[in-house]
């Protein structure tokens, strides 16, 4: 079985959370992250001006955000066929994530009535 290793050579940001993305076998894919972008490590990117710090990283060649966030190439390669999985894990992330805000709330309340 021959396993296809997929590098992102280049990017532009093309609109709100929209990225044209260039691979080394020569696809070029637009893709909307807005579907993904849940969670504690996705969900940040929903604001713009972090988003747009995407860069590409020259050693693992995908796209890498400051907090750590990155896609694997393969997965932004086929983002068309992953995307309803994509969707799928970012609603489970939020929901996941609804029970730790609510304790981050309590443990603030409580340091504040000290």
């Amino acid at each position: 079985m021959i396993h296809v290793l997929h590098r992102v050579t280049d990017f532009q940001v093309v609109g709100p959370h929209r990225l044209r993305v260039a691979f080394r076998d020569g696809m070029v894919r637009e893709i909307d992250f807005r579907p993904a972008l849940g969670g504690s490590l996705y969900g940040p990117l929903r604001d713009q001006s972090l988003f747009n710090q995407v860069r590409l990283d020259p050693e693992v060649h995908t796209l890498v955000w400051p907090n750590g966030a990155d896609f694997d190439p393969a997965t932004l390669h086929d983002w068309p066929d992953l995307l309803p999985a994509m969707e799928e894990r970012a609603r489970s992330w939020e929901s996941e994530d609804v029970p730790n805000k609510a304790m981050q709330r309590s443990r603030d309340e409580a340091k504040r009535n000290g």
